[in-house]
């Protein structure tokens, strides 16, 4: 079986299964080649729906139900400028990419210098260079550092233990923030809604089990 194939079967089965909602996240996973995204060695595992490790940086690629969850939760429509904390493989930014459209704006944020010449190896090669800018910077303050109001949308892929101040200020009156709340082993998924007037409420929504989103001197 190719890869095309498994996609297509991937996708279907997320679908009936009631995860995939919108046409627009369908079309994103079908046109994303997530082989391209997995570490050397582990491309044969690309379509199994589970997390998969990335190199020895104790951090993975996370499950395609869990990516399709978070996308459709995101609401993520084109034009729009999108922030992602934790670029990881570069995947889940492609697939923004893709719904945001060449309109929009993706700007995804890692810590870790391996992943982040990781992540934009794989944008480059499957097209996604000049879609995505990769910053190698501490996500956790967001980006530009102390700017606000500048996001449409944030997608935080690691779990904090608190809901950062700072990716909050910088979501636009209107925008949606999702990320995991917790401790190291499991949490919640937290979706942020910023309403016209600035006003900030929060939803609870699934648990879900995340890395620990890193903090710290960029090294």
């Amino acid at each position: 079986m190719d890869f095309e194939e498994q996609r297509r079967n991937l996708v279907a089965r997320l679908k009936a299964e009631g995860i995939i909602i919108s046409p627009s996240v369908e079309k994103a996973m079908l046109t994303v080649p997530r082989e391209e995204f997995v570490w050397a060695g582990l491309e044969s595992q690309a379509y199994v729906d589970a997390p998969l490790p990335i190199s020895d940086t104790a951090q993975t690629i996370s499950a395609p139900h869990m990516v399709a969850i978070m996308l459709e939760k995101l609401d993520i429509k084109p034009g729009m400028t999108v922030l992602e904390v934790g670029t990881g493989s570069g995947y889940n930014a492609a697939l923004i990419a893709e719904l945001v459209g060449l309109e929009g704006k993706v700007v995804s944020i890692e810590l870790i210098p391996k992943l982040a010449e990781f992540a934009t190896s794989n944008l480059s090669k499957t097209g996604y260079g000049q879609r995505v800018q990769v910053i190698h910077a501490d996500g956790s303050f967001g980006y530009p550092r102390g700017q606000e109001a500048v996001y449409d949308r944030i997608c935080v892929t690691a779990a904090s233990a608190s809901i950062p101040n700072e990716l909050v200020n910088q979501l636009k009156p209107g925008g949606i923030m999702l990320l995991p709340v917790g401790g190291p082993f499991a949490q919640r998924l937290v979706r942020i809604f910023k309403d016209d007037r600035g006003e900030v409420f929060r939803e609870t929504l699934d648990w879900v089990s995340f890395v620990p989103l890193r903090r710290g001197d960029v090294k």
